[in-house]
């Protein structure tokens, strides 16, 4: 049992180095903790390939630079990084699935149609233009929910750690920006 407590201790004395700016205990805190996320990240997701595994990793190291001023030496190191990991497993499942969601299997589709009318694109989708323009006239803080949360797909905690804004008023921000969009699209179409 002496030695996981052992092996957390030393992360943890590792990371409260880094905390004071210690970049040769930061890239060795790296080294050490790097196999063992991949060796969690393959028990977790054992159907997926190595370079999502990678992905899956450098993902969690990224969150962990991210946050590494909210660590609390008192306290266990592995615990912490690890419920990290599982954030960052979530985020990546929620993403997959959403993209997973907008798929369309395209060799089921027929190339053409009979029909000459079906290969004609005559479904309007409204002006990307205007759409862009719109997104821009925002406040900077409706603006920044748009890009951050539909345009790069953000979680909100993502989005909250890179833009400094509580999850709370990202909602706002984005509620608010999803009315004044729907409002001036809509005006600019009659």
């Amino acid at each position: 049992m002496g030695q996981p407590f052992d092996l957390d201790r030393h992360l943890a004395a590792l990371m409260q180095a880094a905390q004071s700016g210690e970049t040769r205990a930061y890239a060795q805190l790296l080294h050490e903790i790097s196999p063992r996320l991949r060796q969690l990240m393959r028990r977790q997701r054992p159907s997926v390939d190595a370079a999502d595994i990678e992905d899956l990793v450098q993902d969690v190291l990224l969150s962990l630079h991210t946050v590494r001023a909210t660590y609390d030496p008192q306290r266990p190191f592995m615990p912490w990084l690890l419920a990290i990991a599982r954030n960052r497993l979530a985020d990546g499942a929620r993403r997959y699935a959403r993209h997973a969601a907008r798929e369309v299997l395209v060799d089921e589709l027929p190339v053409t149609f009979q029909d000459e009318s079906a290969n004609i694109d005559n479904e309007v989708f409204g002006d990307p233009g205007a759409l862009r323009r719109a997104i821009a006239a925002l406040p900077r803080a409706q603006r920044k929910a748009v890009e951050m949360l539909k345009l790069r797909e953000l979680s909100l905690k993502e989005a909250s750690t890179q833009s400094g804004m509580s999850v709370g008023a990202l909602k706002v921000s984005m509620h608010r920006a999803i009315a004044s969009l729907r409002r001036v699209l809509k005006d600019g179409r009659q």
